[in-house]
């Protein structure tokens, strides 16, 4: 109700202000001081206005240098996924094209304004048309477009295009819900088992039919490794609202939506050691935490804990607003060697043992509960007996 009354206030504030300005201008009418009609820009108006321009153009064009400099390091720097320099090419052409188109159509619109700015000794001169302009400025962005939409999509099908018969490709379902990732790996079978939310109980968070032969084997984990140089096939579900699994160094993202089964497929090519060997991602970290540094001198002198460095990992983000704790809803991936993630991988126990172990637990009969402790008795016997003997005497 207060922002209601706060937004009327403003809207009568502007209207008062409307009217006393145009009781002004009524006012100015027929005043010595006003020859001319003020509501007709005169040619020093022009002349303000074409200078105007110009300056406005320099101002764009070193806001735009300002920017590639002081944020240009905040680009992601070298990709970790076989697609990864595709599509970064494709980003860097589409860039620079628009780049060169801004820095020349701005400045001719800007030099045509002023240079045909208002002059009353000027008469305008009237141009229909120009059939051979209109063919060339709409001819040249239809090339430039068609190209980059066939680049387009010659790049998203060798990245969407998944070949679900290769052999040595892996499994892993990545599992979104408010606000957390799961992860499922298919087991020895190279096959992931079905599932549904309505199986969901208990360790089975995944909601897994463990019913299904393929689930067995089936590994559920709450991290994210992935093999150096092996095609990995994500699939993608919703427990609850829409999400979007974004895994920003892999150039890689997808939808998470309830009620179906999304994917994709990338082929990591760097570790997490070597990404952090990356002399762009060490220089980041540098300035990370030198940010981080200062910060922690700052809670130090309040008597606060100083932050931790920050060590670069990959990671896994929600990318669209899922809810209040969408800000927190990320996962580090490790990549690892194809060895160390075998090794990794074999270590973790099947969901159908983990169930059967939970269920057992659950069965298993009540530990009886320890006696009293004998000092305790003792005092009730001493006590006890004691009040028997004042009876007898009595």
């Amino acid at each position: 109700m207060t922002s209601l009354l706060i937004i009327a206030v403003l809207v009568l504030l502007g209207i008062a202000i409307w009217q006393l300005t145009k009781i002004f201008h009524l006012t100015q009418i027929g005043s010595s001081s006003n020859t001319e009609n003020s509501e007709v820009a005169n040619d020093r108006d022009n002349n303000v206005n074409g200078y105007l321009m110009f300056a406005f153009v320099g101002f764009i064009y070193i806001f735009t240098i300002y920017s590639l400099v002081k944020w240009g390091n905040l680009a992601l720097g070298t990709p970790a996924s076989e697609h990864g320099p595709q599509y970064d090419n494709l980003m860097a052409i589409s860039m620079w094209i628009i780049f060169i188109v801004q820095i020349i159509t701005q400045f001719l619109l800007h030099y045509f304004s002023f240079k045909y700015r208002g002059n009353e000794k000027k008469v305008a001169f009237y141009y229909a048309d120009n059939d051979k302009l209109e063919f060339i400025w709409t001819i040249i962005p239809v090339i430039v477009l068609a190209g980059l939409i066939l680049y387009g999509l010659y790049a998203w099908t060798n990245i969407m295009f998944l070949d679900e018969e290769k052999d040595d490709a892996i499994y892993v379902e990545v599992y979104a819900k408010q606000f957390s990732w799961e992860v499922r790996y298919a087991g020895p079978d190279g096959m992931l088992g079905k599932a549904n939310v309505r199986y969901i109980e208990g360790v089975n968070t995944m909601g897994i039919d463990l019913s299904d032969p393929a689930a067995q084997d089936d590994i559920t984990t709450n991290e994210l490794h992935l093999p150096k140089g092996k095609k990995v096939i994500f699939k993608f579900r919703s427990q609850d609202v829409l999400h979007s699994a974004y895994m920003p160094h892999f150039r890689a993202q997808m939808n998470v939506v309830p009620g179906m089964v999304t994917q994709f497929g990338f082929t990591p090519t760097m570790t997490t050691e070597e990404m952090r060997n990356d002399p762009q991602i060490i220089e980041k970290v540098a300035n990370i935490n030198k940010i981080r540094s200062a910060r922690s001198a700052e809670l130090t002198a309040k008597g606060e804990s100083a932050l931790d460095p920050y060590t670069f990992d990959y990671i896994l983000l929600c990318n669209k607003i899922c809810g209040a704790s969408h800000y927190n809803m990320q996962m580090k991936i490790v990549v690892d060697t194809e060895a160390d993630f075998n090794t990794w991988l074999k270590g973790l126990k099947p969901l159908s043992v983990a169930v059967k172990e939970a269920q057992q637990d659950a069965a298993a009969p009540a530990a009886p509960e320890a006696p009293a402790a004998e000092a305790d008795t003792t005092a009730t016997v001493a006590a006890d007996s004691t009040m028997v003997a004042q009876l007898i005497r009595k």
